[in-house]
C-alpha cells in the first residue's frame, strides 16, 4: 500500500502532511503477510509458533473459542501499513459489519436471508486468525491468498470443530464462508458490499481523529466503485459527502474526492 498522497489546499497549493508520532503496541498475534513467505506456508508451520498450539481433534469447542483470540488482536494490515499501529482488529472490522447487515434497507430485506448475511459478516475473514491480513501490496498472489485461507477453514471446521456436535456446526460455518468466497449468491453480494461500506466509515473516521496531522485516507475510497447493490450505494454516497464536507472544512482537497461523483 502507497504512502498518504500529499494535500492540496482550495488553491492547488501542495501541503504535505505532518508525520504523526504513532504509539507503538506490543506486535500482532498473528505473523504480518510478509513475513509468512520465508517458508512454504501451512497452518501446521503457524501453529508451532503459538504459546499453547490447539490439541488435535479436541472434544469441545473451548480450543476452538481460544484461537478466536487472534482475530481480536491482529490488527488490521493496511491501517497499520499508515502508521496507525492502534487501529482496529479484524474482529472489530467483522463485528461492525454484521450489525450494519442487521440494518438492510426494507427494499433488500424482502429479498435476502438476512440472519445468514450477519454470520457471513462474522465469519469471512475467520481465516486470518491464521493467515494474518494479507494486502494486495503483499508479495502474496491471490491464488496463494485463497489456498491459506481454504487450508485454514477446513482445519478449524474439521480438525477443531469436527468432534463437536458430529462436526455440523464446524462444517456449517466453512460453508458460510465458501458462499461469501465464490460471491454468487445475492447474500454475498450483500456482505461483500457491507465490507466496503465498513471501510470507508473507517476510513472518514481515522481521517476525523488525525485532522490535526492532516492525514488523508483517500487511497482507500476506491472501493466505493466495487459496490453493486444501489442501496449501499446510497449509503456509501451519504458516507462519501461527511468525508467531502470534513475537508472542505479545513480548506483541503483530498485524494480520491472524485469518487462521490462516480456512485
Amino acid at each position: 500500500m502507497s504512502a498518504p498522497l500529499p494535500l492540496t489546499d482550495a488553491n492547488g497549493t501542495s501541503n504535505p502532511p505532518t508525520k504523526p508520532t504513532t504509539t507503538f503496541e506490543p506486535s500482532s498475534t498473528a505473523p504480518p503477510a510478509d513475513n509468512l513467505l520465508t517458508e512454504p506456508w501451512s497452518v501446521q508451520s503457524v501453529l508451532t509458533t503459538l504459546p499453547a498450539p490447539p490439541p488435535p481433534s479436541p472434544p469441545t469447542p473451548i480450543p476452538f473459542f481460544h484461537l478466536l483470540t487472534r482475530l481480536k488482536t491482529t490488527k488490521r494490515e493496511g491501517w497499520r501499513r499508515m502508521g496507525l499501529l492502534n487501529g482496529e482488529s479484524i474482529s472489530d472490522h467483522m463485528y461492525r459489519m454484521s450489525i450494519i447487515t442487521m440494518l438492510a434497507p426494507p427494499s433488500l430485506t424482502s429479498k435476502l436471508n438476512i440472519p445468514h448475511c450477519t454470520k457471513m459478516a462474522l465469519v469471512h475473514d475467520m481465516a486470518e486468525a491464521l493467515v494474518g491480513d494479507i494486502t494486495p501490496v503483499d508479495p502474496v498472489s491471490k491464488g496463494e491468498k485463497s489456498r491459506r485461507e481454504a487450508e485454514t477453514m477446513e482445519y478449524l471446521s474439521r480438525e477443531l470443530l469436527g468432534k463437536w456436535g458430529g462436526g455440523v456446526q464446524g462444517e456449517g460455518i466453512r460453508s458460510i464462508w465458501e458462499e461469501y468466497e465464490e460471491g454468487k449468491t445475492l447474500e454475498s453480494v450483500f456482505v461483500h458490499d457491507v465490507d466496503k461500506l465498513e471501510l470507508l466509515l473507517q476510513m472518514v473516521e481515522y481521517e476525523r481523529m488525525r485532522k490535526e496531522e492532516g492525514y488523508d485516507f483517500g487511497e482507500f475510497a476506491h472501493v466505493a466503485r466495487k459496490i453493486q447493490l444501489e442501496e449501499v450505494k446510497v449509503w456509501a454516497r451519504e458516507v462519501l459527502r461527511e468525508r467531502e464536507e470534513f475537508w472542505k472544512g479545513v480548506d483541503k482537497v483530498p485524494n480520491m474526492a472524485n469518487v462521490l461523483n462516480e456512485l
